[in-house]
C-alpha cells in the first residue's frame, strides 16, 4: 500500500506523519523505517524506528530513492513500514510525470515485499491527475 499525504507547506502533513509513525510502531511487530531530508524529526519519532537523514547521502534522482529504498529493505526484511517525509527536498525532478512513475514503481515494491508507505509532500493536491489521488492520496 502507498498513501500520500499532499498540501501545501503548514498544512500539518509532518504532524500527521508523525503521528502515523508512531502508531505504526504501536500496533505492528515489523520494523518501521522514516526517512528525511534533514535531521528535523529526532526527538519526534519513536526510538524505535529507524530514522535515516538521507540528505548527507545527496539522493537527487528517482533512481537513488529506489536504491536506497531497496538496499534499507535489503538489509532487514523485516520492514512493515516505510515513511517519507518531505518528499520533493529529496529529489530534483518536481515533474508530476516523474512523480506518478515513481510512485507506481513504489506501489508494485509495496505489493510485492508487503511493506506500507505513508509519504509527505508539499504539493497542491489541484496540481494531480484525479485518478492519482483517488488511489494514492491518505484521507
Amino acid at each position: 500500500m502507498v498513501k500520500i499525504i499532499m498540501g501545501l507547506k503548514g498544512s500539518g502533513k509532518t504532524k500527521r506523519l508523525v503521528d502515523l509513525v508512531h502508531q505504526a510502531v504501536n500496533e505492528d511487530n515489523g520494523s518501521v523505517v522514516c526517512i528525511e531530508k534533514e535531521r528535523n524529526l529526532t526527538y519526534d519519532i519513536p526510538y524505535k524506528a529507524r530514522l535515516i537523514e538521507a540528505g548527507s547521502y545527496d539522493v537527487g534522482s528517482y533512481e537513488f530513492l529506489k536504491g536506497l529504498i531497496c538496499g534499507v529493505h535489503a538489509g532487514n526484511y523485516d520492514i512493515t513500514h516505510f515513511f517519507i517525509d518531505n518528499y520533493y527536498k529529496l529529489v530534483n525532478d518536481r515533474s508530476v510525470d516523474a512523480m506518478t512513475a515513481f510512485i507506481d514503481w513504489l506501489d508494485k515494491f509495496s505489493a510485492e515485499e508487503k511493506i506500507n508507505f505513508i509519504i509527505s509532500m508539499s504539493v497542491d493536491p489541484d496540481t494531480i491527475p484525479e485518478e492519482f489521488k483517488a488511489k494514492y492520496l491518505l484521507k
